[in-house]
């Protein structure tokens, strides 16, 4: 199966399966979506939990908003936001290039903050992610965030290749293995919705100890997808998404990414409230409460830079919606 995929995954669909079942690549239909889903073919392999999931109550995760290659700012969002988050999720992007993996997590726990650091299999081979790996291991890395990654945009680094040794069920076997706690994405949104909770199950085969969802337009939604998930023999946590946004650059942006919903009602009233900041703020802390309460959803992680404005307006957004979740739900 991998021969037909651009990214040579074995193990998809990846969660950009455009709506008419076509590779995000735009190369024809994508080769898994006729299903069933591509089972894990080895025994299962032992997975861990992140140590942020130890605790009894449920979990707040937060993307890292940071300029690259600035290791004070870096340590000073991470201070900032580790006063309210359980972990900070480290993104790898194909237009902003930062770090390597193993400097980030160690900039992070340095400021007080628990690492989550995402590896993709676009730009580095496997003998390099087995570096990462071992590096984010000794480094005390919380977790990985194991993905295949978007193919980059046109235009973005021509002269670089894209490399996809693995796909990021193959990667979360490899970090499971190197005793590291494999985290997993999954769009419950993306077409072919219906393998997408088997394939979570797979992906908890292969080593994956929790999960963060893409954002899926309700709980309700959401709901459905974890009921369908625990009932194709997933039992692993899930942190379900919550869209932080405050202006119409930041909905605009969450809206652009492939197999994720917003509900739109919710987008409408937070760009024409009188004050969008505070507006945005209760809309993410009145979903994040809604997501808690489904059975079976741990945590969540609050998903996307916020606003349009600088670095420190977006960490102070996120910041204050993950102290108001704390007090509505931890009391």
């Amino acid at each position: 199966m991998s021969g037909d995929c651009p990214k040579r995954m074995r193990f998809g669909p990846c969660g950009g399966v455009r709506p008419d079942l076509g590779c995000e690549l735009g190369t024809g239909p994508c080769p898994f979506t006729a299903g069933p889903v591509v089972r894990w073919p080895d025994p299962p392999v032992r997975s861990a939990r992140p140590r942020a999931l130890a605790g009894d109550g449920p979990v707040v995760l937060a993307d890292l908003t940071s300029p690259p290659y600035d290791a004070a700012a870096l340590a000073r969002h991470a201070r900032i936001l580790s006063g309210s988050c359980d972990a900070l999720l480290i993104g790898q992007y194909h237009d902003a290039p930062d770090f390597p993996p193993t400097l980030l997590a160690a900039l992070v726990r340095e400021a007080g903050g628990r690492p989550w650091v995402t590896l993709t299999c676009r730009d580095r081979n496997r003998v390099v992610l087995e570096q990462d790996l071992a590096g984010l291991a000794a480094a005390g890395t919380d977790a990985v965030f194991c993905v295949t990654g978007d193919a980059r945009a046109p235009g973005v680094r021509p002269d670089v290749s894209q490399v996809f040794d693995l796909d990021g069920t193959r990667l979360a076997g490899l970090a499971a293995g190197a005793g590291l706690a494999a985290v997993v994405p999954e769009a419950p949104a993306a077409p072919p919705v219906d393998l997408r909770p088997a394939r979570l199950a797979e992906k908890q085969r292969a080593g994956a100890g929790a999960a963060v969802l893409n954002h899926a337009g309700s709980p309700a939604r959401v709901a459905r997808f974890v009921d369908r998930a625990r009932g194709a023999g997933a039992t692993l946590p899930v942190l379900a998404g919550v869209a932080v946004f405050t202006d119409d650059a930041g909905a605009r942006t969450l809206q652009a990414f492939p197999g994720l919903e917003l509900d739109p009602a919710t987008v409408r009233a937070v760009l024409a409230a009188p004050d969008p900041v505070e507006a945005g703020i209760g809309a993410a802390v009145d979903e994040a409460v809604a997501l808690l309460a489904v059975d079976g959803v741990a945590g969540v992680n609050l998903s996307g830079r916020g606003t349009s404005a600088d670095d420190t307006a977006a960490t102070g957004i996120k910041a204050e919606i993950a102290r108001r979740i704390r007090d509505r739900v931890r009391g």
